[in-house]
């Protein structure tokens, strides 16, 4: 069984310490915030998370980018010429051209090495979201799973990865197009709150709306309660935009409503953070559907 590495980008968002017990290869993203490029490597890179997120709470505005084909050439290379293959799991092509620009690279990578394999697979998902189906493909493969084993696994469960996000700040969701200004203006005005997902298509899709924040953040609960598969018995993902106490509430009501004890926290990065802003909470799982 040929050996194989795992890679993804960084905005899974998930940790230093989860990077190194999955073995997984991270490749980060890039953000401008000030007239500066900055990487969005986890840990914090140039800018820990929560300076970054106080910057925008002071009116500071962030730009991202993708990872371009010659990047995933650069970090590709060095695996194959090991003599591994590379299995590359990527943020949401609904969100990012990084998918289309590592397709072109395997194309280019397959030809000047023959004998291995780049394959490069379409998360659909984005933050924690990405990074639990990171965390589940790094576990089968430390289990002993070969490189199709895994990719059926992720074939067959990748719609039932569940993202349930809220903001606190709908004025970010206004400047990336995801609402109207005049429905930001509003909605800040009356408190309201949006319940968004992550479609089957990978889109960030508005769904309802409600008022106050402790509304926002049980509705999440709430359709955890009403889709998830053995609930207590799965690994729960949240991340959070410099509100650990928001995600905190959030997991001691999954625990106490369905049992769950393995729920894992972390920031929402500043590529993801860019977009979503401050006092964003998003929670992940698997359930019967999206």
């Amino acid at each position: 069984m040929a050996e194989y590495q795992i890679v993804t980008d960084s905005t899974t968002d998930i940790s230093l310490e989860m990077i190194a017990e999955l073995g997984v290869h991270v490749i980060p993203l890039c953000y401008i915030m000030e007239g500066k490029t900055l990487h969005n490597i986890p840990g914090g890179g140039e800018l820990d998370e929560h300076t970054f997120y106080e910057k925008l709470r002071g009116g500071e505005t962030s730009t991202t980018a993708q990872i371009n084909t010659e990047e995933f050439l650069q970090q590709f290379t060095p695996i194959l010429e090991a003599g591994k293959d590379v299995l590359y799991l990527a943020f949401s092509s609904g969100l990012s051209g990084t998918c289309q620009s590592a397709m072109i690279a395997k194309q280019e990578l397959q030809e000047k090495f023959p004998d291995r394999r780049v394959e490069v697979f379409d998360t659909l998902c984005a933050s924690m979201g990405e990074g639990l189906l990171v965390y589940h493909a790094a576990k089968l493969q430390k289990a002993g799973k070969d490189l199709d084993e895994v990719l059926s696994w992720l074939q067959e469960n990748v719609l039932h990865l569940c993202h349930w996000f809220t903001v606190d700040d709908l004025n970010h969701l206004k400047r990336g197009g995801r609402v109207s200004a005049a429905t930001a203006l509003v909605g800040t005005m009356l408190g309201i709150k949006p319940v968004l997902h992550v479609d089957n298509e990978g889109h960030l899709i508005n769904i309802s709306k409600v008022r106050g924040r402790k509304q926002s953040l049980d509705a999440l609960v709430k359709k955890m309660e009403e889709t998830a598969i053995e609930p207590g018995g799965q690994t729960v993902f949240i991340s959070h935009g410099d509100c650990l106490e928001d995600a905190q509430y959030v997991a001691e009501q999954i625990r106490e409503k369905m049992g769950t004890a393995d729920i894992r926290i972390n920031f929402i990065g500043p590529v993801i953070g860019a977009h979503s802003g401050p006092g964003t909470v998003a929670l992940f799982f698997l359930g019967s559907e999206r």
